[in-house]
């Protein structure tokens, strides 16, 4: 079982051909209390990077994006009657959806941790133009 992240704090946890998928604990953090998720259609067809479901919380609402390719298998049809799920067990009773992963490749482009200790600092991200340091070091820009 292998657990990456994206930078926007979305993490899939890979068990054979299937990925399941939900947002971090500092992201379900950043939130506050979650009221409703929507998640995508079992069978819809999922690309890396693009909008995959929406949480809302009493704060704001957010686009949860796809951190692989392929294709929905299963969703958590108790967020619909529970999204505080969410908060309280984001990586476990808290996930999204399931997808099989089509391009198993694309499982390298993923953070092992979120923010690898000691090796990024706010003023080092802000000053930083190389996009390979700020995609594998640095948190998402709205935060730094």
């Amino acid at each position: 079982m292998t657990v990456k992240y994206t930078k926007d704090h979305e993490w899939v946890r890979v068990e054979g051909a299937t990925a399941v998928v939900g947002i971090s604990d500092y992201a379900q953090t950043q939130l506050g209390d979650v009221v409703y998720v929507e998640v995508p259609e079992v069978g819809r067809k999922l690309e890396q990077g693009k909008e995959a479901a929406v949480v809302e919380s009493v704060k704001a609402a957010s686009e949860v994006y796809a951190p692989l390719s392929g294709e929905v298998t299963a969703v958590n049809v108790e967020l619909a009657g529970e999204p505080g799920r969410v908060n309280a067990d984001p990586m476990g009773g808290g996930w999204f959806f399931k997808m099989t992963v089509a391009k198993p490749a694309e499982l390298e482009a993923l953070m092992d941790e979120l923010w690898p200790p000691r090796t990024w600092s706010r003023a080092r991200c802000r000053a930083s133009s190389a996009p390979a340091f700020i995609a594998t070091t640095c948190p998402p820009r709205s935060i730094i």
